[in-house]
């Protein structure tokens, strides 16, 4: 059974056109009444084989790393952040394989991150504004180097990383507006997976895949400190706060169906069931309220994905001229 890597590799090769391609893509979600835009795929796993090679790699890097760090803690993250690497050459530059690739990048940042934190006898400040900038660095590297989808979001998360402990680092009485650095860093991240998205509104590229993941990554950082300001977070419930949740929620909604990102309304998904079970257990006595939460937003999303592109038609043709250029095409 080929994939989109193998048709991509095929196109490399001159065995066929981009455009046959492409054409052969768009017939085949016709004939199944699918539209290649609106499945939003992106490359998770390849096979069991992916699998396999992830528990094999986390057995090598974990089990050096316990051995290892006997001798010298900072030697056991080092030699777990070179093996990462190394891993990666094969697994990620020669064999392609999409969740090794991942997890290898998240082993290699995460251990590059900590390796810094183990020079410092007491990570403060100083410490974590270090770190985050190495890991930041060390993850566009990587990205140079195997264009990794998920490198570009590990790298922003890094960057916002960096911004926030330096902020407080500098002015440790800030911290009361750390939440709205949070919230501004959220939007400047999904700004910048906008920028990917536009440049890709077909979806046929690796850019979407990297959207893909900046979405992921920017949807927590917005509504967070929101929920935040509300007291929901902190089990301050009110009837106005559950006004708020529902009207943010919706917007949410809207703005994922726009711009054709599920993940975007997804990985926000866990604070609404939180709040509303607990505004429900709160207010209406519900012993149950996380499962009808759950019953009433989970057949409003089967209900969503069913209806989604003709909702998706309606709701981009409602927005203006200059804003319909940087969604997906809607076909």
């Amino acid at each position: 059974m080929y994939t989109d890597k193998d048709l991509n590799k095929a196109v490399e090769k001159g065995i066929f056109s981009e455009e046959a391609v492409n054409r052969f893509k768009n017939e085949f979600f016709e004939s199944e009444n699918l539209l290649a835009v609106d499945e939003e795929n992106f490359k998770l796993i390849g096979g069991f084989n992916d699998i396999f090679v992830v528990i094999a790699c986390g057995l090598v890097l974990f089990s050096s790393l316990w051995v290892v760090r006997i001798i010298d803690e900072r030697l056991g993250f080092l030699v777990f952040s070179m093996l990462a690497w190394g891993l990666a050459e094969f697994f990620v530059l020669k064999r392609k394989m999409a969740l090794p690739a991942i997890v290898l990048l998240l082993s290699f940042v995460g251990g590059v991150f900590t390796l810094c934190l183990k020079f410092f006898h007491q990570p403060g400040g100083i410490a974590f504004v270090v770190a985050a900038g190495i890991a930041a660095l060390a993850a566009y590297v990587h990205w140079k180097r195997f264009n990794v989808p998920i490198t570009v979001a590990a790298g922003v998360a890094a960057v916002i990383g960096f911004v926030l402990s330096s902020v407080l680092s500098a002015h440790p009485e800030a911290e009361q507006w750390i939440l709205a650095v949070v919230f501004c860093c959220g939007i400047a991240s999904f700004v910048y997976a906008m920028y990917w998205d536009a440049s890709d509104r077909s979806r046929t590229t690796r850019r979407s895949d990297v959207a893909f993941w900046l979405h992921l990554l920017s949807a927590p950082l917005i509504i967070h400190p929101i929920f935040s300001n509300l007291g929901i977070l902190e089990g301050n419930e009110s009837i106005g706060s559950m006004f708020v949740v529902i009207c943010l929620y919706l917007v949410m909604t809207f703005i994922s169906v726009a711009i054709d990102r599920r993940a975007f309304m997804v990985s926000s998904l866990v604070y609404v069931l939180y709040a509303i079970s607990n505004l429900l257990e709160a207010y209406g006595g519900v012993s149950y309220s996380f499962a009808l939460t759950g019953v009433v937003i989970g057949s409003s999303l089967l209900l969503l994905s069913a209806f989604w592109h003709p909702a998706r038609v309606k709701i981009v043709n409602l927005l203006p001229e200059s804003l319909k250029s940087f969604v997906p095409i809607i076909n």
